[in-house]
């Protein structure tokens, strides 16, 4: 089962930094509970999460790598990803680890919370 995990971890990150919403969406639910880490607070569903992803792309240019992915006894999935953001000028805006944290439904991504810690 983690193995199942890691390839799909693996492929949503490929395709975020392919900028391949589709392909991604096909692995959340319809009502994903997502983090708006550029802008603040939540998102929910497909609509929202694209819409997102659409205006942050705009406006800079992330690139995130996952690092370590391990699968917690409450089921949840957390990524240690190396996270680059730059303007649309190249400048730095953030560089550094975080933890992403998954939790499932029905095989698909339910919720992601983000831990800076």
């Amino acid at each position: 089962m983690e193995q199942n995990y890691d390839d799909q971890i693996r492929h949503i990150y490929n395709r975020f930094n392919a900028r391949d919403i589709d392909a991604i969406l096909i692995h959340l639910d319809k009502d994903v509970h997502w983090p708006n880490g550029w802008e603040g607070g939540f998102i929910n569903g497909h609509d929202e999460v694209r819409d997102y992803w659409t205006r942050q792309w705009n406006e800079i240019e992330p690139f995130v790598e996952p690092v370590a992915i391990s699968l917690k006894e409450n089921g949840k999935v957390v990524v240690e990803v190396y996270q680059v953001a730059k303007d649309k000028a190249g400048k730095l805006l953030f560089e550094g680890n975080l933890k992403h944290i998954y939790s499932y439904k029905d095989g698909l991504i339910k919720g992601m919370e983000i831990d800076d810690n």
